[in-house]
């Protein structure tokens, strides 16, 4: 037997994401899961030698979960988070206001902001998390190797994005002219971070993918050429798309087409496609984007504090699109807390859809299956044999949860923030609520003070 076999035991409550009994617990081995445990019964190993010494968690207190899957995230925005001059504005004026400080970024912002909002996903549920990172400046074109490193410290999957920015202010585009790079620079640089970094085997632990940022701040040629290049190693595509009228207005008036149609033009339409928000779609439209298996990262936090709107999450599915929850950026959310973001979630969409139509179940099941199906995976997302050993772990000990009766209900209706324990294939990343080998007062400090220094380079070039 491996020494790194553990039977948890007995859970209070657990919810697998599939229709299997598992009450009494589930078995690790190594990184998987090697057995479901039905209610009232033991691990087949310990009927064949009942002298065995299996590690055993006791999880009569707690609440189990398959481990929260993050799909769109920008850790960077940590460091401005609540920011003054970006209060109570919409999506493309909250943009103008924070390029300028984020083209201030360096290697150290960089690291430290990908550590916070690890930590905080981690804590929260998460994982698999996917970062879109598409601010680059002449000091940190090496971000992506920069959140690699910091990745593999904290045990974390990832999915990765190399975004990019090509259109500038000066040709048509949002962003400023300082965070935009020419378009050999985004695709070499694709090209040697798919090759040094992408996993696509069984239990990946870091993948790659690729993510021009917008219609609004890249051009045709880069969505073009970023699809191809894409498609010649096998990895997935990324990009904002239908997150406001404005987004929609800014297509009709540069392309002559709305989102979707822009997309097909370019060569997205296709299923080896994710798209953050998805908002501002016709019937036609969602007909379309389903009959393509084109996904979408729902971010229901970022659509209300920008009063984007609220995507039509059970109309995508219906269609054909397979649905993840994202937190989306840490300054237009400002938190990134997965257990939050599936309350948002159930929230939101009820208001659009009705009580009935949407569950707690319907919701975790967007946080967790949904966004395996969307980053194309068999191996995480729902607890079952052989399935990884990712797993979200919460106890209802606090005020809120208490008179609480249905354990799994009480997570999302009470408002749960933070987990007891997390597991990442098969090793414990939080223990007792502590994230494992992570001194958070030192990083919260070491951040804060990144972020200080972030405003002060800016305020010295005004």
């Amino acid at each position: 037997m491996s020494e790194n076999k553990i039977w948890i035991k007995n859970p209070l409550a657990i919810w697998t994401g599939n229709d299997l009994d598992a009450g009494g617990g589930l078995v690790i081995c190594d990184n998987k899961i090697n057995e479901l445990v039905p209610s009232g019964c033991q691990p087949s190993c310990l009927k064949e030698n009942p002298g065995l010494d299996l590690k055993i968690f006791d999880a009569r207190n707690k609440v189990v979960l398959p481990g929260f899957i993050n799909c769109h995230h920008h850790f960077y925005q940590t460091l401005t988070r609540a920011f003054p001059s970006a209060l109570n504005k919409e999506l493309f004026g909250w943009l103008v206001s924070l390029y300028p400080i984020w083209s201030g970024l360096d290697e150290e912002c960089i690291a430290l902001s990908t550590e916070l909002a690890l930590a905080e996903l981690m804590l929260s549920g998460c994982t698999t998390a996917s970062d879109h990172h598409y601010l680059f400046n002449s000091t940190i074109n090496q971000a992506i190797d920069i959140q690699v490193d910091i990745v593999k410290k904290m045990g974390v999957r990832a999915v990765l994005t190399r975004g990019s920015m090509s259109l500038g202010k000066d040709e048509g585009g949002l962003p400023p002219n300082s965070v935009v790079q020419t378009e050999e620079l985004i695709l070499s640089e694709s090209e040697r971070l798919i090759s040094r970094y992408h996993q696509a085997h069984d239990g990946a632990m870091i993948q790659i993918a690729l993510a021009p940022c917008s219609p609004f701040s890249v051009t045709e040629n880069i969505m073009r050429d970023s699809a191809l290049l894409a498609r010649k190693h096998g990895v997935l595509l990324h990009t904002h798309l239908a997150e406001t009228l404005d987004e929609n207005q800014f297509c009709l008036e540069r392309f002559g087409q709305r989102p979707v149609e822009y997309l097909e033009r370019v060569g997205w339409l296709q299923d080896d496609v994710w798209l953050a928000h998805g908002i501002h779609f016709t019937d036609d439209e969602i007909l379309r984007l389903g009959r393509a298996k084109v996904a979408v990262s729902h971010c229901p936090s970022s659509n209300m504090m920008l009063a984007s709107g609220k995507a039509r999450v059970l109309d995508l599915e219906a269609a054909g699109c397979p649905v993840g929850l994202g937190v989306d950026g840490s300054a237009s959310n400002d938190a990134s807390n997965m257990i939050e973001e599936v309350r948002q979630a159930f929230l939101l969409q009820r208001l659009h859809y009705g009580a009935e139509k949407v569950g707690h179940e319907e919701v975790f099941r967007w946080a967790t299956k949904g966004g395996a199906d969307l980053f194309r995976r068999e191996d995480i997302g729902e607890i079952a044999v052989g399935k990884q050993a990712d797993l979200s772990v919460f106890e209802l000990d606090e005020l809120r949860f208490s008179g609480s009766h249905d354990p799994l209900a009480a997570l999302v209706l009470c408002g749960a923030k933070t987990v007891s324990d997390l597991m990442i294939a098969g090793q414990w990343r939080v223990n007792d609520g502590e994230l494992i080998g992570v001194d958070l007062c030192a990083l919260r400090d070491s951040h804060s003070r990144a972020a200080r220094a972030l405003i002060e380079r800016h305020s010295t070039k005004l």
